[in-house]
């Protein structure tokens, strides 16, 4: 993106500042404290955004006065100080640009990650399992916490599906891009003659909604309790604490029965029901700008598998940016980092790109 397009989007922000801070003075919004917590977060996002703008304009400026320096004595001093400046120039920048994303006033979120097994019968579900523990040790040396909301254990200690809320800011954008199919590779505990099997999971990561972001009226919603399940005949519940909740205007269904309270069950099956509402909104605006999008980058469309993990070949590769690690072991411990950071470069490069045509 050139600088001059970038000033031009900073002026669209200081609009919208100046545009916060009526909202923010009218008594109807001070009165809404979703609303009010919402307009707040904005405008210290938009606010960082300016103040990291005219600390690149500063650094502009003194890299100007630096190239009007040609002492000879001071050469050596002139040119470290041009390289650091220089290097901290670039690093405004690529901050400032990630704030312009598409979907980046989400990034700072919490979400809920949706994993399920999908081909492969029960090594599926063990592997559904494997990438529950990683995203969760992930978080943890993010310091981030999380709590399961609904899941389906396997007759073997895996998941059929499990649903659980990432919380801390930013949890979203840590997890945004393993929404996709994973593919599995190696040989599975019930395979006696050592044959490699393919098992596939699918992840979805979904934004937990404010609750400004999604209103449902309580007679759209059709409500049913029931006998829990126990699993594996043990905490067998003799009471209706189970939940099923249907959106009536879309027809998403989910159900909740991992806690013994009806309450409690049924105040998860309405967060997970929020995010999917959201989510398909998000789809909905998505596919009005595809086309679009298409004409300047191409079709854009993810491949039916994002990553494969092999295990005899001790390798995992994230198929969109053709990218092998051969430490998987390292991987599955959490340590997604590596991936992540050159997705995140993949993101910042077609951006770019496009914001040139």
């Amino acid at each position: 993106m050139r600088i001059g397009d970038l000033e031009k989007k900073i002026l669209i922000k200081k609009t919208r500042l100046e545009e916060i801070e009526q909202e923010l003075l009218k008594p109807e919004v001070q009165k809404n404290p979703q609303l009010l917590a919402l307009l707040s977060r904005e405008y210290k996002e938009i606010k960082t955004t300016l103040e990291n703008f005219q600390e690149l304009k500063k650094i502009e400026k003194e890299l100007g006065e630096i190239e009007g320096l040609t002492e000879k004595d001071l050469e050596e001093v002139v040119e470290s100080e041009k390289e650091r400046l220089k290097k901290e120039w670039e690093r405004l920048y690529q901050k400032i640009l990630s704030l312009f994303l598409p979907g980046s006033i989400d990034f700072k979120k919490n979400c809920l990650v949706e994993i399920r097994a999908a081909a492969g019968g029960e090594e599926a579900a063990l592997f559904a399992a494997d990438l529950f523990r990683m995203y969760t040790k992930f978080l943890e040396k993010k310091g981030k916490s999380w709590t399961v909301l609904s899941s389906t254990p396997s007759d073997r200690g895996g998941f059929k599906e499990i649903i659980f809320a990432a919380e801390g800011e930013g949890t979203y954008d840590l997890l945004r891009f393993e929404q996709g199919v994973h593919r599995v590779q190696r040989v599975p505990i019930t395979e006696a003659s050592g044959r490699i099997h393919t098992s596939t999971v699918t992840v979805a990561v979904l934004v937990e909604p404010e609750e400004v972001e999604v209103h449902i009226r309580p007679e759209d919603l059709k409500i049913d309790v029931f006998r829990a399940s126990g699993h594996g005949g043990q905490h067998l519940q003799m009471t209706d604490s189970a939940v099923r909740i249907t959106h009536l205007p879309t027809g998403i269904v989910v159900t909740c029965q991992d806690e013994r309270s009806q309450y409690q069950n049924r105040e998860k099956a309405l967060k997970i029901l929020k995010a999917r509402i959201l989510e398909r909104e998000r789809k909905k605006k998505e596919e009005e700008t595809k086309a679009e999008r298409r004409k300047q980058i191409g079709s854009g469309e993810r491949a039916e598998k994002i990553r494969t993990y092999n295990f005899p070949q001790n390798r995992v590769t994230d198929h969109r940016i053709n990218l092998s690690l051969y430490n998987l072991g390292e991987i599955l411990d959490g340590e997604l980092d590596p991936l992540i950071e050159e997705l995140k470069k993949k993101e910042m490069e077609e951006y770019l790109w496009t914001s040139e045509k």
